[in-house]
């Protein structure tokens, strides 16, 4: 009975993982529709409705208690604090992104987020790596060289959202099961309420806000801003601690796969040679990291 529930649980992981992973490669159409409303607006809108929808979800969870404990304990709240930093440039990075034609080299981006994985965990937690690793590693800064080469400038795009996404993961991981998935989202929207409401002024004051001046339908896809952001992310926090983590890792590779498709397929973005060789050489990299993530467990499993 009790491995039937395990297998239960495992499936029930896998579906939820790959549902936050299939909506997070998806998110560049649902942008996209938001238009004429711009970056800076739609993160901020993104930040105060993901916190009244995180509200929402503690009421009628009455899990109160669970964000009360957390709020008497000062180092979970600066960890909290500066997760929701990372994520907030991770968000207004992608929007810019995508919303500037750009949604192949956001992509490339999350492409190159387990390899920046990695890198963390060698410089920050000391972990040891193999060979195939560090092989790995160098090609994907040969690919970075290559971008920079062949369109004289730097994949900034890219390689912040590879490196605020990994630095994210860094401090959720020394949060750990201190932090529920609903009180971590809670704080981390409360804690960049400021910078939202700086946003919406700035740009009420230049451009204008946009939320309610082209339509009903519009701003309804406004509006679900904050659920659209907040679904996955409870998804992905909900499937991650009932699968292993080489599942959640391979499962990952969704997000930017959908997103290249996106970007090639249906906005018909340009992808000359040069940028092929580029994804080309950060795919290497990745089946590497796939093989040896999976020889790894294998080893694990055999010696268990």
């Amino acid at each position: 009975m009790p491995v039937v529930a395990s297998d239960r649980e495992r499936r029930r992981g896998i579906i939820y993982t790959f549902t936050a992973y299939l909506l997070w490669g998806v998110f560049p159409l649902y942008f996209l529709l938001l238009a004429p409303t711009g970056p800076w607006e739609i993160v901020a809108w993104r930040i105060i409705l993901s916190f009244v929808f995180c509200l929402l979800l503690l009421t009628v969870t009455r899990t109160w208690g669970k964000l009360r404990a957390i709020l008497r304990q000062p180092r979970l709240l600066g960890l909290t604090a500066l997760a929701g930093i990372l994520i907030y440039v991770n968000w207004q990075t992608y929007l810019v992104g995508t919303l500037s034609g750009n949604v192949i080299e956001t992509s490339l981006g999350y492409f190159i987020n387990p390899i920046v994985t990695v890198l963390l965990g060698v410089l920050v937690l000391r972990e040891r790596i193999d060979v195939m690793q560090w092989v790995a590693i160098g090609i994907v800064v040969l690919a970075v060289v290559v971008s920079v080469v062949a369109y004289g400038e730097v994949p900034w795009i890219a390689l912040i959202l590879a490196f605020s996404f990994g630095l994210y993961g860094l401090v959720k991981k020394r949060v750990g099961p201190a932090v529920d998935a609903v009180s971590g989202l809670t704080l981390e929207s409360f804690w960049l309420l400021p910078i939202a409401i700086v946003e919406l002024i700035v740009v009420g004051v230049t451009s204008g806000l946009t939320i309610f001046g082209y339509g009903a339908w519009h701003a309804v896809l406004v509006l679900l801003a904050g659920v659209v952001t907040a679904v996955p992310l409870l998804l992905f926090a909900s499937g991650a601690r009932r699968v292993p983590l080489t599942v959640v890792g391979l499962l990952q590779f969704v997000t930017p796969i959908m997103q290249f498709i996106v970007g090639v397929a249906i906005l018909k973005e340009p992808m000359p040679p040069a940028r092929w060789i580029g994804f080309g050489l950060v795919w290497v990299a990745l089946i590497l990291l796939i093989v040896d993530s999976l020889r790894t467990a294998r080893r694990e499993r055999a010696a268990v």
